[in-house]
């Protein structure tokens, strides 16, 4: 039986990871991009465009989101009225809004993840067996390097390994410049560089008295990120209503190839 094709509207469209998207979507048979969503009112051959989700007027069945905190509300309110599924990759979220896409999730079914990567996803979770294993020990701090035009920090990305290694008593440290005393067990530090071309480098260091763990990623191409991306659209597509992230993903994808083993 041939899969139902999945029909995608995507925010942030002309933006840089938008185009990438567009062109990784033709190696995904299964998905059509039915339409865009961008507010700066340009047009598009390959599908309508809308300056915002709510001024869609064809069908969608799965939004995918590159673009911009403000663009929030109008997706998540779309997505509710026409029981649609959301993919969020958007960064930048404050705690008000993580709290709105928790409570909208009761209702509809939204992948919510700063970085679709899968080499990002086996990071975080080494850090956190060894976060386990080490224990008080060790110190943590994470370092996350990125192009000079990236508007948020720390990352996304940065903030999601630490909130996966933290515990209750956890305190997340930003630079310390500000900081003139000495650091606490409880400390994860958090620090950001902003240079260049950088595509995205995250560094997890564990360090002790008398030794130091490194673990790294560096993307080599924002093609992992589209393709990732993509595959969440179709992990999300006629889910449950929920909030599921890159671990749900990579254990749906791992009980598909254990039926074709």
């Amino acid at each position: 039986m041939k899969n139902k094709e999945i029909k995608l509207s995507l925010c942030g469209c002309f933006g840089r990871m938008g185009q990438i998207v567009i062109e990784e979507a033709k190696n995904f048979h299964d998905i059509k991009i039915n339409s865009g969503i961008d507010r700066s009112g340009r047009k598009n051959e390959l599908f309508p465009v809308f300056d915002c989700a709510e001024n869609i007027n064809n069908e969608c069945d799965v939004i995918l989101d590159f673009s911009h905190p403000s663009a929030l509300e109008s997706i998540l309110n779309f997505s509710v009225k026409n029981k649609n599924s959301i993919v969020i990759c958007t960064t930048g979220y404050n705690g008000c809004q993580l709290d709105i896409i928790k409570r909208f999730s009761d209702e509809i079914p939204i992948f919510l993840s700063s970085n679709t990567s899968i080499g990002i996803s086996v990071l975080t979770n080494i850090a956190k067996i060894a976060k386990d294993i080490l224990g008080e020990d060790f110190d943590i701090e994470i370092i996350e390097k990125h192009h000079n035009k990236k508007l948020d920090a720390p990352s996304g990305t940065a903030l999601m390994i630490a909130n996966a290694i933290a515990d209750d008593s956890s305190e997340f440290v930003y630079e310390r410049h500000s900081r003139r005393q000495k650091r606490s067990k409880n400390e994860i530090g958090i620090h950001s560089v902003r240079c260049g071309g950088i595509m995205g480098e995250h560094e997890i260091i564990f360090a002790s008295e008398n030794e130091y763990l490194n673990f790294k990623h560096c993307l080599n191409s924002r093609k992992v990120l589209a393709k990732g991306a993509l595959e969440a659209v179709r992990f999300v597509f006629e889910k449950k209503p929920g909030l599921y992230s890159m671990n749900d993903l990579l254990e749906w994808k791992k009980n598909k190839m254990s039926v074709h083993v």
